[in-house]
Parts: C-alpha cells; structure tokens; sequence
C-alpha cells in the first residue's frame, strides 16, 4: 500500500474554491524548486477539469453520453507555476460526433501557465484486431518501495509510492508508482486524470545526470493512449537521451496493472549548472 500521508497535511493536491478555481497545497511542491507546483499534478487537474466539462455537457437538455474516449494529450507547459490558487478553462477547438478537440488552460497570477490539448476518439469494438504492444511489467506486489527524496525535494516527490522493478541506471529506469493524496479535495476523479497526474515523474525516475550539476527540466508532455488505464499504479518503462546541443528527450512505455496502455514524450532544455 502507498506510504500514509501525514496527518497535519491536507489529503489532496488540489481543495476547490470555486466553480473555475482551486488551491494548490504543500503536496504539489516541485522538484526543481519547492516554492513552485511540480507540473504533474497540475496535468491531472487540468483532465479532471476536461472530465466535468463533458459530464456537465452531457448533463444538459436533450443532451447524452458522447461515447468519445480520450486518447490523445498535449501539455505544453508555459512557465513555471506557484504553489498557490489556479484558474482554469475549457473550450472545443474541433467539434465532432467521432473525433472532438479540447482544450483547457491554467492560468496564474493572470498568466497562462499550462495549457492541454486532448483529441477524444469514438468507442468502437476492436478486440478482434487488437495487439503490437510490448509486453506486461511484472506487478508492484512485493516491490521494495525506494525513496525519490534522496535526489529530488518537494511535497510532490514525498507524496509517491515508487516501486523499481531493478536498481535505476543513467537515462534507464522501470517503476511503478502510486500516491494516498487525492487529487482535488472531496471529489472523484476519473480513473485517467489520476494516472495522467503521475506521468510526469518520468523525467525524475532515470536521470542520467545528476541535477546538481545540470538542468533538464521538460517544457511540455505528450501522452498517446491506445487503451484507457485502470487502477491506482502507474507504470514506467523510461529512457532519457540528452542530445548534443541542448536538448533531450523522456520516454516511457506506459503500463497499468494489466498491461501496456500507450507511451508518453518529454522534451526536455538541458543545460549545465554554473
């Protein structure tokens, strides 16, 4: 079970004030620098934020279940966010009864912070034909958990349950991750905003250097689902390239308990710490 969540801190990352605003508490802390959110959770809100404004379409007259599943996001991350209240929107950039567009944005202190993109395709039956994946990970059960904290600080890394399926390498690393803290106080989430708001940790999991010694923070995430995840655990198969002239890229094989559900891309500004 995830490590318990000290009783003085809130239980959540994100408390609700209002109907397009939340509060970020100390568990959102970022690795990069403890005064600001570490983005990862912020994407989970933003697809909970996407979730209930479908829901709520189709909640309305003569409205009804649009039988779309996401299977596309794009977070392009705008700059860095603290830790305090966020305000967030939603509009349809591509309507469609088999194939919609949306987009939602956080913005901070009146600056856009975050912004996220997310194509939801029709349902259809297409076990048949399905396959191609790699193969499943080896479940969490039994995993010795090991502490992120020794490399990075924060609320955010604090808050997870990580289980290595081996020791990490430089640029190499397979885990599974889970966290107690909800993501928004008092509410239910969907099952994919929850492992979206883990997916970011990718970079953090495999460094190949020491960030101490340089900086490689990602500019933005993109998630490619090819079946909607299940359960609590987030699993990471993850390679880090640093290219030669400032630049690197995060990959990861993107697995729930049950197998393979898709892959996600971070590029990364790497630079050396003068």
């Amino acid at each position: 079970m995830p490590a318990p969540v000290p009783p003085e801190a809130p239980p959540a990352y994100f408390e609700r004030l209002a109907p397009d605003r939340f509060r970020a508490t100390e568990h959102t802390g970022g690795a990069w620098s403890v005064t600001e959110q570490h983005v990862s959770p912020l994407n989970g809100l933003l697809v909970h934020v996407l979730d209930r404004f479908v829901a709520v379409r189709a909640a309305g007259p003569g409205a009804a279940a649009d039988g779309l599943a996401t299977a596309r996001i794009t977070f392009d991350i705008l700059g860095v966010v603290p830790i305090g209240e966020v305000d967030v929107s939603v509009e349809v950039v591509r309507p469609g009864r088999t194939i919609e567009l949306l987009e939602a944005v956080a913005v901070a202190g009146g600056r856009a912070v975050l912004r996220a993109r997310a194509w939801r395709l029709a349902r259809s039956d297409t076990r048949s034909v399905a396959g191609g994946g790699p193969g499943s990970l080896p479940p969490p059960d039994g995993l010795a958990p090991a502490e992120l904290s020794g490399v990075w600080p924060g609320g955010y890394i604090a808050s997870l349950d990580v289980r290595p399926l081996h020791a990490p390498e430089p640029g190499r690393a397979t885990v599974w991750l889970a966290t107690p803290v909800a993501l928004v106080a008092d509410e239910p989430v969907s099952e994919l905003a929850r492992f979206v708001g883990l997916v970011d940790t990718a970079n953090g999991i495999a460094v190949r250097r020491s960030p101490r010694e340089w900086l490689f923070p990602n500019v933005d995430l993109t998630v490619h689902l090819h079946r909607q995840p299940v359960g609590p655990w987030v699993g990471l198969d993850t390679t880090v390239v640093f290219g030669p002239d400032g630049a690197g890229l995060t990959t990861s094989v993107l697995h729930d308990r049950t197998g393979p559900v898709g892959r996600s891309e971070q590029l990364l500004t790497v630079r050396a710490l003068t």
